[in-house]
């Protein structure tokens, strides 16, 4: 029989997160009491579904002739147009072909919705959860993640996509976008400067580049749409929802023709979702990666720390 030196010893590993885990934990439990609390519903939707919902990059696992979920956003919106008013769910997703100190094949995400709020509903909120998340593990006022100090005090920063474009990137946001590197300056030049010394909400992206998101009413070239950067890390993407049956399928079908170009699966339309998208009220919902949270939270370099096993370790 083996000792359990010896166990300790093959799972050193495993032995190694135990304190990762532990405030993995801490930080879920405080997720839910900050939602019940609010007098959000806690829910869970199918995680196989017949048809995600068609964008450019981002490629679903295929599950027998359904696919795993890469947000279980097509579900939960189906219920804010069924009358449900405050959802919330904390779920297991899967996107193909990532993987990185910051990505994982399958991650978990928490995913929020609210009706009659828009994205700036969605930023209040945003602080609030995360401030109480940090409190609840034991982090107040300030985060050390590797060399920066980020303030939790409010306000938090609000910074417009065009405004960091002129603040970070060496052209314009019209310059990126038709030399088709906008993702990539996003990923290289802009984001790694955000959330340094407080969190940042980058907002108002191109309407282009917002596959689910309602347009400005003021100005339609512009998605109500932000991400939320801590310590130069991408941790959340928040929409107005956009619940225009026909622009949803115009966008959807744009995106399809995008995927066949580019060899990539040509995923069916949602149809269950669009018939129901019409009847759904002015929301706003957001989807937030636990994983890199905890990182974050846990001062870890890599996601690999803080999930009990990596793709790698099975």
């Amino acid at each position: 029989m083996q000792s359990k030196k010896g166990m300790a010893e093959k799972n050193w590993t495993l032995v190694k997160k135990r304190d990762d885990l532990w405030l993995r934990a801490r930080m879920i439990q405080a997720m839910r009491e900050f939602f019940v609390g609010r007098d959000y519903l806690e829910i869970e939707t199918p995680e196989r579904i017949p048809a995600p919902a068609p964008e450019d990059h981002i490629d679903a696992f295929s599950c027998g002739s359904w696919f795993l979920q890469t947000s279980p956003e097509l579900c939960m919106k189906r219920l804010l147009a069924a009358g449900y008013e405050k959802i919330f769910q904390i779920c297991k997703c899967w996107r193909e072909g990532e993987r990185g100190d910051y990505h994982l094949p399958e991650y978990t995400l928490l995913e929020w919705y609210r009706r009659d709020a828009d994205y700036q509903d969605l930023m209040i909120e945003c602080e609030g959860l995360i401030r109480y998340v940090a409190g609840a593990s034991g982090r107040q006022g300030f985060l050390d993640y590797q060399s920066d100090r980020i303030d939790l005090s409010l306000p938090w920063e609000r910074l417009s996509v065009g405004e960091a474009f002129e603040r970070y990137a060496p052209l314009s946001v019209e310059e990126a976008l038709d030399q088709g590197c906008f993702d990539e300056v996003i990923a290289c030049r802009v984001g790694p400067n955000l959330g340094r010394r407080c969190p940042t909400f980058l907002y108002d992206y191109p309407v282009s580049l917002g596959a689910l998101a309602r347009a400005r009413k003021d100005n339609p070239g512009l998605a109500e749409r932000f991400e939320l950067y801590m310590a130069g890390i991408e941790l959340a993407n928040a929409f107005s929802e956009l619940n225009d049956a026909q622009e949803q399928r115009r966008r959807f079908e744009k995106s399809r023709a995008y995927r066949r170009s580019a060899g990539k699966t040509d995923y069916p339309v949602p149809e269950p979702f669009l018939k129901t998208l019409d009847s759904m009220p002015d929301s706003a919902g957001i989807a937030l990666g636990v994983d890199r949270l905890v990182m974050i939270l846990g001062d870890r370099k890599k996601i690999d720390h803080v999930v009990a096993f990596t793709p790698e370790d099975l």
